[in-house]
């Protein structure tokens, strides 16, 4: 009888990274055993709260079609536009500052393309995202942001469809377990994992380990300690059971910190959303349709260029400018003409919203902020609007303000038509960007630059790859492209040492 408790691949974690690392393990001829923290309703760890956006290169039509079945009529009806290499290789070093890891950002903007072919041969399916990455210019729709391609029924149905996908494959999935501890062997070979499954501690025998359990963004403390006062308050965005462990477990042994551990992606997040992350609402606490209208916080004022770019490329670095606004919160003001443009999210039932006929009206029912002070903050901006350049949604239209000590640069209309509506929001922490030093090959590196044999890392926990930003839909194509160098390497090591062994 073979022991329920060795095995060739240990995979922490059961989201996208490391379903694709379990794949790739798996089709190498590795046996591979997975560790999910949280209960089977709860799991997937932030994959499950995602849209699904994927980013990846694609210069024609055909590339859509690769992973998205279209027939001529609906191509004929959207305008995709190209998303090269170039492209993405700007937004990533744009986002960053320029410090994003050379190595790492090659592979995962090459890889982009070809690891979500691969991931549909597995079984994952594909749609198009029309419904929140374009806009209808002309009755056509037109991509804005370079995403255009999200997994089918979002991340709870990317996990439902992986974790399908991996049980037919024989990968061992254990719920309510999770990794407490690495376990080495005298050369430093990483040989085993210690797990926890309700309350129970035991071990488990392999030839290599995948570390893909997420960052510390659910870790109050961590949070505190790396990202500075206040990021103990913020709420988080996905799963309750991303503590830090897997980075623990392998600086534990030496592994290498590496990234920008005080930052993380964190975005505007309704203000009375929970602690954690609700899957009955998924993502739709995000509010994200700022670039239509304008925020204000609490003294009433503008404090942010709310259509600096395309919210794709702001978002994820909005929520840190509302951290820091008084009492940690601001709300969102629009009027009639754009309600209809809101994205889908702003019309849940769960939703911290006020509506007035008047402006006058609007700004006393906006708890928490200086209304006599909001007023002139609208009156003033209102006058600056350049009303003669024409509102375009769908492309960075130019249509500012002039004069203000916070600009506007595009889509600003004057407040005017009612009703007028405003969201209340704070911030929400979705990951954090600080984690594991990894080499190409996805193994994790020690402190003195060797390779640590026998461990791999992938997804959220592996640093390096975004520092102050990030372009959204990065998270999932990132996990799956290196998920699969991961889980290809750890299952060809694994394999490779018993043959050695034997």
């Amino acid at each position: 009888m073979a022991d329920t408790n060795a095995c060739d691949v240990v995979v922490v974690g059961a989201g996208n990274a490391a379903c694709a690392a379990a794949f790739a393990a798996s089709d190498a001829g590795a046996r591979v055993i997975m560790l999910e923290a949280a209960p089977k309703e709860e799991r997937g760890g932030n994959s499950t709260y995602t849209a699904g956006a994927t980013r990846m290169v694609y210069n024609n039509v055909d590339d859509v079609r690769s992973l998205v079945d279209l027939s001529d009529a609906e191509v004929a009806n959207m305008d995709f536009g190209t998303y090269t290499e170039e492209q993405f290789y700007d937004d990533m070093y744009r986002m960053t500052r320029y410090r994003t890891d050379q190595e790492l950002c090659d592979l995962l903007v090459q890889n982009s393309l070809s690891t979500w072919q691969w991931m549909k041969k597995q079984g994952v399916k594909f749609q198009t995202s029309q419904g929140r990455q374009a806009f209808k210019v002309d009755g056509k729709y037109k991509f804005w942001g370079g995403l255009c391609i999200e997994t089918w029924g979002g991340g709870h149905g990317l996990i439902d469809s992986e974790h399908a996908i991996a049980e037919k494959k024989g990968v061992d999935i254990r719920y309510e377990t999770a990794g407490v501890s690495l376990i080495t062997d005298d050369e430093g070979r990483v040989i085993g994992v210690k797990a926890r499954h309700k309350g129970r501690t035991y071990e488990i025998a392999c030839g290599a380990v995948v570390l893909a359990c997420g960052g510390f963004e659910s870790n109050a403390e961590m949070r505190c300690r790396y990202m500075g006062p206040g990021w103990e308050l913020a709420k988080v965005r996905g799963t309750r059971f991303n503590t830090g462990g897997g980075i623990q477990m392998a600086l534990d042994i030496g592994a290498m910190p590496h990234g920008h551990w005080s930052s993380g992606h964190a975005v505007g997040w309704d203000f009375n959303a929970p602690a954690f992350g609700d899957l009955t609402v998924g993502d739709n606490f995000q509010k994200h349709s700022y670039p239509l209208g304008i925020m204000v916080n609490a003294t009433g004022r503008r404090f942010v260029d709310e259509g600096y770019d395309f919210r794709n490329y702001t978002y994820a670095k909005y929520g840190h400018v509302i951290k820091d606004q008084p009492d940690m919160m601001a709300w969102q003001i629009f009027d009639k003409k754009v309600l209809h443009l809101l994205r889908d999210e702003y019309r849940i039932k769960r939703v911290t919203k006020v509506s007035a006929n008047t402006l006058e009206e609007l700004v006393t029912k906006l708890e928490g902020v200086d209304a006599k002070a909001c007023l002139e903050e609208i009156k003033a901006y209102n006058a600056a609007v350049m009303t003669d350049v024409p509102f375009n949604p769908a492309v960075k239209d130019g249509r500012g303000t002039q004069g203000l000590a916070v600009a506007k640069s595009n889509w600003a209309n004057v407040l005017s038509e009612p009703p007028f509506e405003a969201y209340q929001v704070t911030c929400g922490l979705t990951f954090t960007f600080g984690g594991l030093k990894i080499t190409t090959g996805c193994e994790v590196e020690d402190t003195a630059g060797q390779t640590i044999q026998g461990l791999y890392a992938a997804g959220e926990l592996v640093g390096g790859l975004f520092y102050h930003n990030y372009p959204g839909g990065t998270g999932l194509t990132s996990g799956a492209v290196f998920g699969k160098i991961a889980g290809e390497g750890a299952g060809n090591y694994a394999l490779g040492a018993a043959q050695r062994r034997g």
